[in-house]
């Protein structure tokens, strides 16, 4: 395959790269609405099929008004809420919301006297208006409606899902063009600066460019055609996209480079370049590929997202990077350091040394493989242990910065209302059948009884038949309605038996099914991530030890990723470097996205160092000598690479929504802690010590290796000095 694209690349580069800017044209046009046409909220993390949702659904049927709480509008003019203008300002608000066709009904104090409604001092009040059941398609254009009709009042500010979903999608929009407006001009300063070549560092960018417009393509014909895709994919697609095609365009350019200070023709030099970091390119790409298709065995739809997103970027990367860029080398040719200094091009023909830091670094790990193995490894694990007090929460107003409106709401709900509407638990009892519906309020009245025993109950409502089948009672929890003991309470209720089946709705309930759901589907996706990881490490190396050492040193990775994240956002230390306070909790699909993202991306590194390891090996070098060898020719592209991809995705932190925050950061740490501690200090040490242990494999893996592996030729060994 390698030969017939170095070929293509050799006949027709020029119709190659036409074609290239002709798709890329087209999928700019096409692809670039997507990032518009999205939504995201509250409906991305809900388990299908789960008891939270059967509960809203069987509201829902029973009564045709959405069970979220609706659209919260606080009124506070500074007046008492007895006051005419609290009263006229709650009567403006209460008729946009009957007037507007999407709302169910409108509650306020004056028609309910629900002292609910109320704040403790007296001067603020809610008007709730409820949203007509099966009206998805509409909501956010009743809350764009009414933030419209309210906008400049400012005794009133929105609140409830909806209001938030709005938000976070105005927020994730506008995070993306500050991302982009940040990443682009570090990432060509510090590509300029690796390439010493207006030219040469101009390609990756391009490259990241043309993978993005790609994948946004991909992801908008996904959202059409197949299945609702989350808004929140847009920010893996373009940091993800962005750092996967720098990080390949790196790798080619750098060997295309090396290739022809070897040997001048630049057809060898692009046939030699495919050949080896095309093919490392190739086993790259299917790891982060299997990684992110792991996510396909969660049901929520941010995570499925996340798994299309991934995947679309991962092999939109390897296409560019393998069809595109070897056409523009070829058209580029020796034209690839044109502007570069006079020294920087001389350096060009200049052969390879063991001169430099890197290969001096590796026979210093080497000379001291067991205190270097010991004291990085120790490193890791001391990084990983705030992960043992991990605490979970979920998407929601505490997501968005606190100049948002819903947050606002939300924070005034929590500190001066007698409770939030919000975090109320909705029971929904069903009495199906003659035999069942006898008695049926008797039953319904002694489970009140029974939750009200509960120790994480405040208050029970009143029963509300919603139809013959369905009655509703509404619980107020004591603490806030994503804590512990608020969780725990729903599995309490959820445990109380009966003839009727008990079903439990609201904001701590789908937390609680998203936990379970998670948990539940966390092994299987694990062991997906595991086995194909080690599957194209085995094949990229013949050996089951190399894999298997691979898989833990990313899962040291992972545990200090994870730590010091609830070192910063979950404990705040640090917190306010990045715009955010202490949250006592990371998001609770963070472990989950992070776990396949920094596993694929680790691996991915691994990937690199292990190939020119392997090549030098194959080449007739010692086992001390090709891992120098490796370390040395692939530290500074490799490093680089990793620091490229640290701004793409970094710029993520500058989010103002908390998980992607935590998301952009994480990813980052997992790269960062992988290039540096882990393949600087721990694959050479490990390698080391192992010896010839390092690439055994049993007879049938071999086998498998023969039949189907890589092998390849490389440049000749260098003469490395052995440690000792």
């Amino acid at each position: 395959m390698m030969d017939l694209i170095a070929r293509s690349a050799d006949r027709h580069a020029r119709v190659m790269v036409l074609c290239a800017v002709a798709v890329a044209a087209v999928a700019a046009f096409l692809g670039a609405p997507v990032i518009t046409s999205l939504t995201g909220g509250n409906p991305d993390f809900v388990t299908p099929g789960s008891g939270s949702v059967r509960a809203d659904d069987r509201i829902g049927a029973a009564t045709g008004i959405q069970s979220d709480g609706g659209i919260i509008a606080l009124v506070d003019t500074g007046a008492p809420v007895d006051d005419r203008r609290t009263r006229d300002e709650v009567g403006k608000v209460a008729g946009l919301m009957s007037g507007d066709p999407v709302f169910a009904d409108v509650l306020t104090y004056y028609q309910a006297q629900d002292p609910g409604l109320v704040s403790r001092d007296g001067t603020r009040t809610i008007v709730v208006g409820r949203l007509k059941d099966g009206a998805g398609d509409h909501y956010q254009d009743a809350v764009d409606r009414l933030s419209e009709a309210l906008d400049g009042d400012r005794s009133v500010r929105l609140g409830g899902s909806e209001v938030v979903g709005n938000q976070v999608v105005s927020t994730v929009q506008h995070d993306l063009e500050r991302a982009e407006l940040l990443a682009f001009p570090v990432l060509f300063v510090l590509s300029l600066w690796i390439f010493r070549s207006l030219v040469a560092s101009a390609l990756p960018l391009v490259i990241g460019g043309l993978n993005v417009v790609l994948t946004l393509l991909g992801l908008r014909l996904v959202d059409r055609l197949i299945t609702p895709m989350s808004i929140f994919s847009l920010n893996l697609v373009t940091a993800l996209g962005l750092g996967l095609a720098i990080d390949y365009s790196l790798l080619i350019v750098s060997r295309f480079r090396d290739e022809l200070a070897v040997d001048p023709d630049v057809g060898r030099a692009i046939g030699a370049t495919l050949h080896t970091a095309g093919r490392t390119i190739l086993f790259s790409s299917l790891t982060v590929s299997a990684a992110m298709a792991s996510l396909f065995v969660f049901r929520q739809r941010f995570l499925y997202s996340m798994a299309v997103g991934g995947l679309l970027v991962s092999a939109s990367a390897l296409l560019v990077a393998l069809l595109v860029l070897p056409a523009v080398l070829r058209l580029l040719g020796r034209h690839i350091d044109f502007l570069a200094p006079a020294r920087r091009r001389r350096s060009l023909e200049a052969p390879e040394s063991t001169d430099g830091g890197w290969f001096a670094l590796a026979r210093g790990v080497m000379r001291r493989a067991p205190l270097v193995a010991i004291g990085a490894s120790a490193l890791l694990v001391v990084l990983g242990l705030p992960f043992l007090k991990v605490a979970f929460t979920t998407v929601g107003p505490a997501s968005l910065p606190t100049g948002a409106g819903s947050r606002a709401v939300d924070d005034t709900l929590r500190a001066d209302f007698p409770a939030d509407p919000l975090e109320s638990l909705q029971v929904v009892v069903v009495t199906s059948g003659d035999g069942v519906r006898a008695g049926a309020r008797e039953r319904v009245d002694g489970l009140r009884a029974d939750i009200a025993a509960l120790p994480g109950a405040a208050s029970v409502g009143p029963e509300a038949q919603l139809d013959g089948d369905t009655w509703l009672v509404r619980v107020t929890p004591k603490e806030p309605g994503l804590s512990e003991a608020s969780r725990r309470l729903v599995r309490d209720v959820r445990a109380l038996s009966g003839p009727d089946e008990v079903l439990v709705g609201g904001q701590s309930a789908t937390f609680v099914d998203l936990e379970d759901s998670l948990a539940g589907r966390l092994p299987a996706a694990a062991l997906i991530v595991f086995l194909t990881s080690m599957l194209v490490l085995l094949l990229m190396t013949g050996s089951l030890v190399l894999p298997l050492k691979a898989v833990l040193m990313n899962l040291l990775t992972l545990a200090a990723t994870f730590g010091i994240l609830v070192f910063v956002f979950q404990w705040g230390h640090g917190a306010g470097l990045f715009g955010a306070d202490a949250q006592g909790a990371l998001d609770a699909t963070q472990p989950v996205l992070l776990f396949a993202m920094v596993f694929g991306l680790s691996t991915d590194y691994g990937v690199f160092l292990l190939a020119r390891i392997k090549e030098a090996r194959d080449a007739g070098a010692g086992e001390v000598e090709s891992v120098a060898q490796g370390l040395g020719r692939t530290g500074r592209v490799v490093t680089a690479a990793a620091v490229l991809f640290c701004v793409a995705l970094g710029a993520l932190a500058t989010s103002e929504i908390v998980f992607i925050k935590e998301l952009g950061l994480g990813t980052a740490l997992g790269v960062l802690l992988d290039a540096t501690i882990v393949r600087a200090l721990l694959v050479p040490s490990l390698m080391r010590l192992l010896g010839r242990w390092n690439w055994w494999a049993p007879s049938p893996l071999r086998w498998l290796y023969a039949r189907f592996g890589l092998r390849e030729g490389g440049a000749p060994p260098l003469a490395v000095e052995k440690s000792s």
